[in-house]
């Protein structure tokens, strides 16, 4: 710095730079990794620490700034970023497009964003609209047409404002690697939840509640990181509770989202499974996992159940005035929760020391309303009864035509928990599949379920439909779990390996590195 530089002067920094093809925060697409087919796509993924790959940082969540940024493209592209469009100018003679873009309020850089390809635009509201490549365009803003209805939920819940002005999504093209990513004014989803009846649209409750709990009132580092995704599990649900009107929403997802802990607590390792990690030096995306989120989701519903709903929502109200722009720790909120309800004797019961720092499942598990859950498990059960052959005839009726996609999955994952030890019989997967056509389902859900399934129970059929499915998206939701299956499995070991060195590049670098660390 200068000669004389103190912490009362204002400097301006100019550094010249540029990213190289590896890149870990971008992935170029070529034409034919678009749904288009005919321009290049560009988009950005800087969490939890890539946004040092892409400009100069001070790289972690605990660090907060506001950007402004120009970007110049060529005329048959649009740029969009996650902040407010400012201008737009056409330079005729050059052939190209540039915009001036500006995020005022004050974001950590893993929420830098930015996408760059042939895309159009739908409006749903006055602050919300959808983007897209032009020919996926109109089944995303199907698909999404509920998204002022949620911000508006949010907003009555969080008792607050939704702060940063636009709220738009873009549909990105499948390699993108996770459901969905909270860029302010700009929510990145990926193309796996166009279910064509909305089923899935949750996903955008989760992102709009992030716009308090993660991109508002943020972990100051990522051993923290159930802060931001506990809190924006359970304001999700909330969300989706008062979509429904019901209540017990909120608990028939929960249901799911323990099935999902559990499975990931066995999964990993165990130092992964604390809900305050101690990641120290290493990649935080190598402890990214559910357990963020159900863990601490399970700790929110505790102290819910613990203080009553009343009193807790209202406690959550203050705690987003609280810290609203500012970074936090476990301590931190430790520190207000107690003082915030000095006094009330039932909080003495809170074992904060297991609850941080202890591995495995939760040390108590809230009891869950099982009523929206029971046609679904009472049907796992009779599939249950003809596989293990205490059942001549297996059902007849598709139940599920009439069901949610919530349900159909609540009576997978019932299905699943049941044959842990013992996989279903062959025989018994055929006939569920010709009654309920599980392996022709557009829903990603559904499709991810019974291709575990079947590899469980070496369905040597499954092998094609599995590939075309970790093949033509790359959600590490679906493609690590369905890898490792296939890994482990008899019937798909070597074509686990082959599939992925042949399709590789497809991926995201961050899923790449995944997946290569799974095998």
């Amino acid at each position: 710095l200068p000669q004389g530089c103190n912490d009362d002067n204002t400097l301006k920094i100019t550094i010249s730079y540029s990213t190289t093809k590896f890149c870990s925060a971008i992935q170029w697409q070529s034409p034919s990794q678009t749904a288009g087919k005919q321009y290049p796509y560009l988009f950005t993924q800087c969490q939890a620490i890539h946004a040092r790959a892409l400009v100069p940082c001070q790289d972690r969540p605990g660090v907060k700034m506001s950007y402004t940024a120009t970007v110049t493209v060529p005329q048959w592209a649009t740029c969009v970023m996650s902040a407010v469009l400012k201008n737009t100018d056409i330079l005729i003679e050059e052939k190209k497009v540039r915009y001036s873009w500006d995020q005022p309020v004050p974001i950590s850089s893993y929420l830098l964003a930015m996408a760059v390809g042939q895309l159009s635009k739908r409006d749903i509201s006055k602050r919300c609209a959808i983007w897209s490549e032009p020919s996926v365009v109109e089944a995303a803003a199907f698909e999404f047409s509920e998204t002022e209805e949620f911000l508006c939920a949010a907003e009555a819940i969080t008792g607050m404002d939704y702060v940063w002005g636009r709220y738009d999504l873009l549909c990105l093209p499948p390699s993108f690697p996770y459901g969905g990513m909270e860029n302010p004014c700009l929510t990145f989803v990926t193309p796996t939840l166009l279910a064509g009846d909305r089923s899935l649209a949750d996903v955008v409750a989760h992102e709009i509640a992030h716009s308090w709990t993660g991109n508002l009132v943020t972990n100051a580092t990522w051993d923290h990181f159930w802060l931001n995704e506990g809190w924006t599990t359970w304001l999700q649900r909330k969300i989706m509770a008062r979509m429904k009107n019901n209540p017990k929403f909120l608990d028939f997802d929960a249901i799911q989202g323990r099935k999902a802990l559990a499975d990931t607590v066995k999964e990993i390792a165990p130092e992964n499974t604390c809900m305050v990690l101690d990641i120290g030096d290493k990649d935080p995306d190598d402890s990214y996992s559910k357990v963020s989120y159900e863990k601490g989701f399970t700790f929110i519903l505790y102290m819910e159940r613990l203080v009553g709903t009343p009193e807790f929502e209202k406690f959550f109200q203050a705690y987003i005035v609280k810290f609203a722009s500012k970074t936090l720790t476990s301590d931190d909120f430790k520190d207000f929760f107690l003082q915030h309800f000095a006094g009330n004797q039932k909080i003495n019961e809170i074992d904060w020391e297991t609850w941080f720092y202890k591995q495995g499942m939760p040390p108590v598990l809230p009891p869950l309303d099982q009523s929206m859950a029971k046609a679904s498990t009472d049907l796992a059960d009779k599939w249950i009864d003809v596989d293990r052959g205490n059942k001549q005839d297996p059902p007849s009726t598709n139940e599920l035509s009439a069901w949610s996609s919530g349900q159909t999955t609540c009576f997978l994952d019932a299905l699943q928990d049941k044959t842990v030890d013992k996989p279903l019989q062959i025989s018994t997967l055929e006939a569920m599949n010709r009654l309920y056509h599980l392996s022709e389902s557009r829903n990603s859900e559904i499709i991810f379920r019974y291709c575990q399934f079947a590899i469980a129970s070496e369905d040597e059929r499954v092998v094609p439909i599995t590939v075309r499915f970790i093949t033509s998206q790359g959600r590490m939701k679906y493609v690590r779990p369905l890898y490792r299956s296939l890994y482990k499995s008899k019937i798909g070991k070597d074509i686990a390996v082959e599939t992925f060195l042949k399709y590789k590049d497809i991926y995201h670098p961050i899923a790449t590195k995944m997946i290569a660390i799974d095998l």
